[in-house]
């Protein structure tokens, strides 16, 4: 049995961070990063059939087309996807009552939809990215025992052709979901790696007040390429959502609307729009 200081529930029953019951969600799920565009994206549904949020962990579920979905915001960085992936999978693959892991297990399909600015000029504003790798430059998920799912040969070109320090950790590599890269594919995508920070600021290269260890580290990210696939975004949640998704045994894709091109110093003219048509597009793949 799993301890209730391991497994925290609420007094109503639900998982703690998250707020619901097993009987809230679908097993088809989105992710944002922002509370606020949760609704961006069920305005779309034919209806929304439930409602909560504590703290960042906002939820709505409803149909779309006739197909049950749910669309959760995870807040910011990979701490906060250890939480919401660990608590996602309790609600389906623990009794709740017992505390006993199921013995028949639930695959979840885990859909990340964000905002991000291309490294390379050939990816234009306003074009779609999928993380067909993600480099997870945070650490955290070296908590857990990732040897049997992470790209060793990747992780080992990543860390000489950028000189990696050591030190801050080593990077893990983590590869998406085949089932789910199928599903969603298209000519209007994208596919790279993409790299997740543990941070906004000196982890993403920024400098305020602070130096940084290693001031030309995002030049060497941006020339990254194992057997011709290239860096294409940094961000702060793929790599986590990749990793304890295969652990866990789920599907998982994360996908960008490209806002801005890092290497053209270019911004989209309708930033709004570009999101708005990633939404649709994603969710016309589901209902599919």
């Amino acid at each position: 049995m799993i301890q209730s200081s391991e497994l925290i529930l609420n007094p109503d029953g639900s998982v703690y961070h998250l707020n619901l019951k097993p009987e809230h969600i679908a097993h088809d799920i989105i992710f944002v990063g922002d509370q606020n565009r949760v609704e961006k994206i069920t305005q779309f549904f034919d209806s929304v059939e439930f409602s909560t949020q504590k703290r960042e962990f906002k939820t709505q579920t409803g149909y779309f087309k006739g197909k049950k979905m749910t669309v959760m915001s995870t807040g910011i960085g990979p701490d906060n996807i250890d939480i919401v992936m660990n608590e996602l999978d309790a609600l389906v693959n623990i009794d709740l009552e017992t505390r006993q892991p199921k013995e028949n297990l639930t695959k979840l399909n885990i859909i990340r939809i964000g905002t991000s600015g291309s490294l390379q000029k050939d990816i234009p504003c306003d074009s779609f990215v999928m993380s067909q790798y993600a480099v997870g430059l945070d650490n955290m998920l070296r908590s857990y025992l990732i040897d049997s799912i992470s790209e060793k040969d990747i992780e080992e070109a990543f860390i000489k052709q950028t000189d990696w320090d050591l030190r801050k950790g080593q990077p893990y590599v983590i590869a998406c979901s085949e089932t789910l890269e199928k599903r969603i594919e298209s000519n209007k995508m994208h596919k790279g790696f993409t790299g997740t920070a543990g941070g906004f600021y000196g982890p993403q290269g920024r400098v305020l007040r602070l130096e940084i260890q290693d001031p030309s580290l995002n030049t060497k990210m941006d020339n990254f390429n194992f057997n011709g696939t290239r860096m294409t975004n940094l961000e702060m949640e793929t790599a986590a959502i990749y990793g304890l998704g295969k652990l866990l045994g789920h599907n998982c894709l994360s996908l960008n609307a490209i806002i801005a091109n890092r290497a053209t110093g270019t911004f989209s003219a309708d930033p709004y729009k570009a999101v708005d048509e990633l939404i649709a597009y994603t969710l016309e793949k589901l209902a599919e």
